[in-house]
């Protein structure tokens, strides 16, 4: 009896952590998210500048690495049509692009991979 409680406990222990996992991965700000700008787009000055019609291939290199790719090509996709930058290598550099690092979510979490 006691090795059946303990079983029950633990499932429900488990079941709950599996939870708190899939809720947190929810709200990382995927681009369904009402966003907030802090700034406007990149001028064509800037060395990071990026056409819209390139935005895709810019993305391909930024989000290469990311474990969920097609979540991280939607919303480097909407942040570099928005700001017409997006920053080199696949993570970090974000001062490059200040429209990019400035863009946030509803819930105030950067938007921008």
């Amino acid at each position: 009896m006691a090795i059946s409680k303990f079983l029950l406990v633990t499932m429900v222990l488990i079941s709950l952590f599996v939870f708190c996992l899939v809720e947190a991965d929810d709200d990382d700000g995927d681009g369904d998210n009402q966003v907030v700008y802090t700034a406007g787009p990149e001028g064509a000055n800037n060395p990071t500048y990026i056409p819209t019609s390139e935005c895709g291939t810019a993305c391909e290199a930024r989000c290469s690495l990311a474990s969920r790719h097609k979540m991280c090509l939607r919303a480097c996709g909407t942040c570099c049509t928005r700001c017409n930058c997006v920053p080199p290598g696949t993570s970090g550099n974000q001062d490059l692009c200040p429209c990019y690092r400035d863009m946030l979510t509803h819930y105030g979490k950067h938007k921008c991979p």
